[in-house]
């Protein structure tokens, strides 16, 4: 008679591996949404638009705004604990074409003169109508997305727990990261030839693509489910999530610790991504399109390296260790981007350090997420996971409005001077670039906290995912 581990569906290398492509492919098409408008900062400062970086920066954070004020992704957690995988994907890819067709709609050429337009015009008139509508969809987009995040978290600690862990969140992670690769390398190019709405617009059919995909997936988790139902076993953290079951999460040390050093990571990077292809533009003194290919080089160093790195913590662990080198690495690229004047700072310089922060992001995320199963219990994983995203989306949601302030604030009356047009006219990005090494600095000093409580509590985070 087969075991319970010789008779599960997971236990098939095959349908692993497929199961992760399905939905690696969905976040590859989230993560070319999420930074479709990243390229294209300039052309909406200009006409028929008007941005300034303010308004800009809002709509980075307003991708974050339901999830944080009204804790949607709090719910999200809940909602994953208590419904399950298959209903929550549904959910999310859902909310995320909605939020997108929001967006779309309203940076299209015919919004301004529609009756939605001009009602919106009105209301906060120091705010074009197009960005207030963008805000509101984007937002929704954002509950979808994050709703998508933790609950991809969750499906890969289903398949893959005792397995390949970290080489499977890692393999995700990269894919995903190729969808930022190509989001700077095709919207310019589909916004030169249609406008800032064509390349809205294939972001919105990429996430129908990637709806499919989650769809296709459902099935084969329901036949998981049903095989686990079969054998009749429940293990002990598999038994049912309780509210209460939150507060032993939130007085856990290192979750904590490990939360925290999330939302200085990740605002120290995805901020970023919406800023940098207009600060390269500005500091090279080269057009949008050269730019936002050399920030497509970002990604690459996580899109190859993360595969690598997950697969030497399952085999040799050290994850701790590497979120330490990696926010080092996060801070030396940012005080590089700050302090290397113009005149030194050549194109071999700009590729060269965003390939190293592209390494600093493969060494954080490949090591962090795979650490949060080894501190909280299965049970309420999914809710750690949305904890976890809403802390960071506090600071995601925060930090691009900090940095469009900031970027103002250092640069007074050249946000004019490009709207009208005027040559040579550019903002100049130390402030915003030390403000993003001050996370770095923050990220390291949590880091060695970690490793502090990790040989206190005994989590096993420098040990190896795979079991032998």
């Amino acid at each position: 008679m087969k075991s319970k581990a010789q008779a599960l569906l997971k236990d098939s290398k095959t349908a692993r591996w497929v199961v992760l492509a399905l939905i690696s492919a969905t976040m590859f098409f989230a993560y070319f949404f999420v930074d479709v408008a990243a390229p294209l900062q300039t052309m909406l400062q200009k006409e028929p638009y008007f941005w300034s970086p303010e308004v800009f920066g809002m709509l980075g954070g307003s991708e974050f705004f339901l999830n944080v004020f009204a804790f949607f992704l709090i719910f999200s957690g809940v909602i994953l604990d208590k419904m399950g995988i298959r209903f929550t994907l549904i959910t999310s890819a859902i909310t995320m074409v909605v939020g997108a067709l929001l967006k779309f709609y309203a940076l299209t050429p015919a919004f301004a003169d529609s009756a939605i337009g001009v009602s919106l015009a009105s209301f906060l008139p120091s705010i074009p109508a197009s960005a207030k509508l963008a805000f509101f969809g984007f937002a929704i987009f954002g509950v979808g997305v994050e709703m998508a995040g933790i609950t991809v978290s969750k499906t890969i600690v289903k398949w893959f727990r005792g397995k390949e862990l970290a080489l499977a969140m890692g393999l995700e992670m990269a894919v995903a990261r190729l969808g930022v690769f190509a989001v700077f390398q095709l919207s310019p190019r589909f916004a030169e030839s249609g406008g800032v709405s064509s390349s809205v617009m294939m972001g919105v059919a990429f996430l129908c693509m990637g709806f499919l995909t989650f769809l296709i997936y459902t099935f084969i988790d329901k036949k998981l489910d049903k095989q686990i139902g079969e054998e009749g076993n429940v293990e002990e953290d598999e038994v049912p999530f309780k509210l209460s079951d939150l507060r032993e999460l939130v007085t856990n040390p290192g979750f904590i610790t490990i939360v925290l050093l999330c939302v200085l990571f990740y605002s120290a990077i995805f901020p970023f991504q919406k800023f940098a292809t207009d600060m390269l533009a500005s500091k090279l003194d080269v057009d949008v399109t050269k730019a936002a290919g050399l920030v497509s080089y970002f990604p690459i160093g996580a899109m190859i390296l993360t595969p690598f790195i997950g697969l030497f913590l399952d085999l040799k662990g050290k994850g701790a260790s590497m979120m330490l080198y990696g926010a080092i690495l996060l801070t030396v690229s940012h005080l590089i981007f700050a302090l290397v004047p113009a005149e030194s700072f050549s194109t071999p310089v700009a590729i060269g350090t965003i390939v190293l922060l592209g390494t600093a992001f493969s060494l954080v995320p490949a090591s962090m997420w795979p650490s949060i199963p080894k501190i909280v219990k299965e049970r309420y994983l999914g809710s750690a996971y949305a904890v976890t995203f809403w802390v960071q989306n506090i600071g995601l949601l925060a930090v691009p409005i900090l940095i469009g302030w900031s970027i103002t604030y250092s640069n007074p009356g050249v946000a004019v001077l490009i709207e009208q047009g005027v040559e040579g006219a550019k903002y100049n990005y130390m402030l915003p670039e030390l403000i993003f090494a001050g996370f770095g600095v923050l990220a390291i000093i949590l880091s060695i906290v970690l490793k502090v409580v990790d040989r206190k509590k005994g989590y096993g985070l420098d040990v190896p995912n795979k079991q032998s």
